[in-house]
């Protein structure tokens, strides 16, 4: 069983700019997976799965800004929708559904979900070290950034950190096993 703390943080000015940065970065790498898989679909009727939206978004500008694993991340959430979506039109024309399914739609302006594995994250002392791709490091000469470690959680325990922007705040979410 996994059990997810939310932390609120109050980051600095630089802080801030780079969770912004981050955060608007996946938004548009999930909206540029939603296009791409909307656009398979109305042209072949079939879903793409995760690694389809991997391997055709290498060499996109918004992959690079993190780490692959960051990325992976993001784009199997898109293949997932669309895996979902599919299950459910399967429902609905066997008629199991009183309502028709919709493909996944686009993301409103705003900041999206970063999830981090946590073979990309690093303890040190008491800080947890979140890496940034090449990307970042040649643009603002930023290679990571650091978060505070909850003191009532082990580093051993956590399985992925995601940063979730809310409300005009970013909380750092530790998913761990309980």
């Amino acid at each position: 069983m996994y059990s997810c703390q939310q932390n609120l943080i109050n980051p600095g000015k630089e802080l801030k700019a780079v969770l912004e940065f981050i955060c608007s970065e996946s938004h548009k790498l999930t909206n540029s997976g939603i296009y791409y898989g909307r656009q398979i679909y109305f042209k072949t009727c079939n879903i793409m799965n995760k690694f389809d939206l991997t391997n055709e978004y290498k060499n996109n500008q918004h992959y690079h800004i993190f780490y692959s694993q960051v990325v992976q991340q993001s784009l199997i959430s898109v293949a997932e929708a669309f895996k979902s979506f599919k299950t459910l039109d399967k429902k609905y024309k066997r008629g199991e559904l009183n309502y028709k399914a919709r493909l996944p739609k686009y993301r409103k302006n705003g900041l999206a979900l970063v999830t981090c594995p946590k073979q990309a994250l690093k303890l040190v002392e008491n800080r947890i070290i979140v890496p940034l791709g090449n990307t970042v490091k040649i643009w603002f000469n930023i290679s990571d950034f650091w978060l505070k470690m909850p003191s009532n959680l082990s580093f051993d325990e956590i399985k992925e950190e995601r940063i979730l922007a809310r409300n005009r705040c970013f909380y750092p979410e530790f998913v761990g096993k309980i």
